[in-house]
C-alpha cells in the first residue's frame, strides 16, 4: 500500500489498482500535487463538508465513477448533485468496499458544506490492503482520541497540525501520543498563512515523546508504510 500527499488534507492510497482519495481540495489548492482532471479514483472518502475537504469530490465522481462515502447529509447533498454511488453512514458507522473499508469516527471541530448543508464532521478510519490508516479530519485536540487508538491498531495516523482551523502542532503531539500509531504524517499547515507551522519541529517533538515515527512529505511525495 503506497500513500501519496496530495497537499493541504488530501491524500491518496494505492494498493492493488485500486486508488482511494481522502478529501480531494485540489482546484484553488495552492499546494495541490495535482489537478482534478488528471487523478484516478475507485473511491472517495469525505470527512466533513467545509470547501477545503469536500474540495473536488462531485466532479472527481462523475469522471471515474467512484463511489463517495460521506456522513449522511454530505451523502445527500452528493445524490443531489449527480453523484451515482454513495454511501452514507454516519458517526460509528462502517462500510465495506472490495479493496477494504471506511469508518466514521468522532472529530471536534464545524462542518456546513459551500452549499450550505449543516452537517458532523468526522475522522476517517481505513483499511486498505493490511493497513490500518485514521485521517483525523479537521479535529482540535480531544479525550476520545485515546478511546480511537485503544480501539484500533493504527499503522498510520494522518494528524492536522496547522492550528487556526484545527489543533496546533503541539496539540497534535499530545494526539499522536494518545493514538499511539506506528507512524504518523502531518497535514494540513502551510497551505495558507493562518496555518503556517513547522513541521519538522512537529516530528522531533512526536519522536521525542513518544514511539511513532513521524514522515513529513511534501505535497506529491509517497510514501509506503
Amino acid at each position: 500500500m503506497e500513500i501519496r500527499f496530495l497537499g493541504h488534507s488530501a491524500f491518496e492510497l494505492t494498493h492493488d489498482g485500486v486508488t482511494v482519495l481522502i478529501d480531494p481540495f485540489l482546484t484553488g489548492n495552492p499546494k495541490a500535487a495535482a489537478s482534478a482532471e488528471e487523478v484516478a479514483a475507485d473511491a472517495i472518502l469525505v470527512t466533513h463538508g467545509h470547501g477545503d475537504h469536500v474540495g473536488d469530490t462531485v466532479a472527481i465522481a462523475k469522471r471515474t465513477g467512484a463511489s463517495v462515502l460521506a456522513i449522511v447529509e454530505i451523502a445527500e447533498e452528493f445524490r443531489g448533485d449527480g453523484v451515482e454511488k454513495v454511501h452514507d453512514p454516519n458517526l460509528g458507522g462502517t462500510v465495506h468496499f472490495g479493496w477494504g473499508s471506511a469508518k466514521l469516527v468522532p472529530a471536534w471541530h464545524t462542518s456546513t458544506t459551500p452549499k450550505g448543508t449543516v452537517n458532523t464532521p468526522a475522522g476517517l478510519i481505513v483499511t486498505i490492503g493490511s493497513s490500518t490508516i485514521y485521517h483525523l479530519g479537521d479535529t482540535s485536540l480531544f479525550g476520545d482520541l485515546e478511546l480511537i487508538g485503544r480501539r484500533h491498531a493504527i499503522d498510520v495516523a494522518l494528524i492536522p497540525i496547522g492550528g487556526h482551523y484545527t489543533m496546533d502542532r503541539e496539540d497534535a503531539v499530545e494526539a499522536a501520543r494518545m493514538i499511539g500509531a506506528r507512524q504518523v504524517i502531518p497535514c494540513h499547515y502551510d497551505t495558507f498563512p493562518p496555518i503556517v507551522t513547522d513541521a519538522q519541529a512537529f516530528a522531533a517533538d512526536v519522536e521525542n515523546s513518544t514511539a511513532s515515527e513521524v514522515i513529513v512529505l511534501a505535497p506529491g511525495e509517497r510514501h509506503a508504510p
